[in-house]
């Protein structure tokens, strides 16, 4: 059964980690966020609009279409004044024209079918020459082996349905840039990062995270049953490793309204 991002239980599943700097450092190679309205669109539990919040933008908006993650990223965010909570989607903000200077939408596109109205919306709310900051996987990013870093790999090599589904919901970076161009973005950087997720001081660490989900919507496509074998199988794989650096790659596109 896939998550229900409304169900109060999932409120928290995305805000227990936090941003790494080196994910800032990045963006700030392409982006100038000091004193701009930022929109984190699809905030989930906040991460990036405290990130963005503590880095010198103005003002954040944190949007998502469930009340629950926004709840969440309200109670992650507390201590910080320049964040409001917005329920909205993608298609429609309900944002006014030209209201932003920054847009990010990361882990998002993977579950819209559309992007052209996705896109089109970005254009209508972004100011003239506003940047849009895309964050995704690529099939070729869910497609990477299983190691002691990158141990979503291990989830795929265990279950293949799952990379099978993975795959079929992901856009590859050819057609992102399309409807970017198709839409009145000018592309400015297509960037391959790995970003850690989490560093675990040993094993069980790991093994307790995976039990509860966190922050993996793929994971609730297993029964618990096959996520009980599938930590079995991957601290089989991992061995005696006495601490471990998981990481993702993404994918981040970062494009310039025209």
């Amino acid at each position: 059964m896939s998550i229900d991002f409304h169900d109060q239980r999932n409120q928290t599943t995305y805000a227990s980690r936090t941003a790494e700097e080196k994910w800032m450092q990045t963006i700030q190679q392409f982006v100038d966020i000091q004193g701009k309205q930022v929109l984190d669109l699809g905030c989930g539990g906040g991460i990036y609009s405290k990130v963005f919040a503590m880095s010198g933008a103005a003002h954040v908006t944190a949007m998502d279409f469930s009340l629950e993650m926004l709840k969440g990223a309200q109670a992650n965010c507390k201590e910080l004044s320049n964040i409001d909570y917005v329920q909205g989607n993608a298609w429609d903000t309900g944002l006014v024209d030209e209201q932003m200077d920054v847009l990010l939408e990361r882990a998002l596109i993977h579950h819209i079918d559309d992007l052209d109205a996705c896109f089109q919306e970005a254009n209508r709310i972004l100011k003239s020459e506003g940047r849009f900051i895309i964050q995704d996987r690529t099939p070729e990013d869910c497609s990477l082996p299983g190691s002691e870093t990158h141990i979503r790999g291990y989830f795929f090599e265990k279950y293949p349905r799952l990379l099978d589904k993975e795959i079929n919901r992901r856009h590859s970076s050819e057609q992102v840039q399309h409807v970017l161009q198709d839409n009145g973005f000018e592309l400015i950087a297509e960037v391959s990062f790995w970003e850690t997720r989490r560093v675990y001081a040993a094993v069980n660490e790991l093994e307790e995270d995976l039990l509860k989900r966190t922050g993996r919507s793929i994971l609730h496509d297993l029964s618990d049953e096959e996520l009980v074998e599938l930590v079995s199988y991957i601290k089989n794989k991992l061995g005696d490793s006495p601490s471990i650096k998981e990481e993702d790659r993404w994918t981040i596109w970062i494009a310039k309204k025209k």
